[in-house]
């Protein structure tokens, strides 16, 4: 190896040296202990994946709405989105947009 190549060889970064927080470190020692298995589907499965964020960078820009709610209910969507590890604006927009996709269904009682 000539002086040029070694010294390209020490410039390059390697791509692994990368600083992991804690939980990327226990999916890599998981990884690491073979704990992981291919799905028997993938090919379907990169398709399925392939597709759905085909569409979601499809679904284009997203628009801000201002709206006036009573502020019991914006006290319960607060709880129910925390419940959900979401924040509300989020669970706001997927209501509406199960609403207007129809796949909102109304509660039997």
């Amino acid at each position: 190896m000539n002086r040029k190549n070694k010294e390209n060889k020490r410039n390059k970064k390697n791509v692994f040296d990368v600083q992991l927080d804690p939980e990327e470190k226990d999916i890599l020692k998981s990884l690491e202990r073979g704990e992981w298995q291919t799905v028997p589907n993938i090919k379907e499965v990169r398709a399925e994946v392939k597709q759905a964020a085909a569409n979601y960078f499809r679904r284009g820009k997203e628009k801000r709405i201002s709206i006036r709610v009573f502020s019991k209910d914006l006290e319960q969507l607060r709880e129910k989105a925390e419940i959900e590890g979401l924040p509300y604006q989020t669970l706001v927009t997927s209501i509406l947009h199960k609403y207007t996709t129809g796949r909102l269904k109304e509660a039997q009682q």
